[in-house]
């Protein structure tokens, strides 16, 4: 997908939004849907929405609930942790429980995805920040292949509240809570929004997939991103 903006590498310290416009915004898109193309249901609806945000759309912790739903308390934040290579992630509100590979650059300067057919498969950009340490970890998973739903199926099922585990190499586990959870847009997608590096006193997570409606020329619509922020750890 030809991009002129796009940087010649990846910048030190995290992802650019040219990289990442052409990266993952277009990579996990295009490389999602089969299951759909294969089941000849193109036109249906994809993998399942969170409810229309009730606070303006440019806040990254905009309330994935709508008006009428109580707003969770907000969740203190847990000091960052050293970066370690996370080994596997756990969504226990929608029953994740997955092996994460690290994840870099092809050689048209895009990020590579998990291969299609391991459906319970996430990847990490290792080289961002790592998940527990300060800045914006970024976590990809298909939503569904040729078998069926794949891993981040259910993501747009997470609420405000809900956690998300990630185990990591140095044995710790970062424990995330979600602040809200966002469609984008393809067309639109806030590359600074959901990429920016974040800062170092921070230790945050994005965790992407495809979403929207389905259309068998064009594959999924949209992008559903878990925004959330560590909380936790043990």
């Amino acid at each position: 997908m030809p991009n002129p903006d796009r940087p010649a590498r990846a910048p030190r310290g995290g992802p650019g939004p040219a990289l990442w416009r052409a990266g993952v915004a277009a990579l996990v898109l295009a490389a999602c849907g089969t299951w759909l193309v294969h089941d000849g249901a193109a036109g249906r609806h994809g993998p399942p929405l969170p409810p229309a945000p009730s606070t303006p759309a440019g806040s990254p912790a905009a309330g994935a609930a709508p008006a009428t739903a109580p707003t969770p308390p907000p969740v203190p934040a847990a000091p960052p942790l050293p970066a370690s290579v996370p080994t596997r992630i756990r969504i226990p509100a929608i029953k994740v429980d997955a092996p994460v590979t690290g994840l870099g650059l092809t050689a048209a300067q895009q990020l590579a995805t998990p291969p299609m057919e391991q459906r319970n498969l996430t990847g990490w950009y290792r080289d961002g920040a790592a998940p527990g340490a300060g800045g914006n970890a970024i976590v990809v998973g298909h939503a569904d292949n040729r078998s069926g739903p794949a891993v981040f199926y259910r993501l747009g099922l997470l609420r405000p509240g809900d956690t998300v585990e990630v185990v990591r190499k140095d044995r710790h586990t970062a424990v995330f809570t979600v602040d809200s959870v966002r469609v984008f847009p393809k067309q639109d997608f806030p590359d600074t929004l959901v990429y920016g590096g974040g800062s170092a006193d921070r230790a945050e997570l994005r965790l992407i997939t495809c979403g929207g409606k389905f259309d068998r020329k064009t594959g999924y619509e949209s992008n559903t991103v878990v925004f959330a922020h560590l909380s936790a750890s043990r």
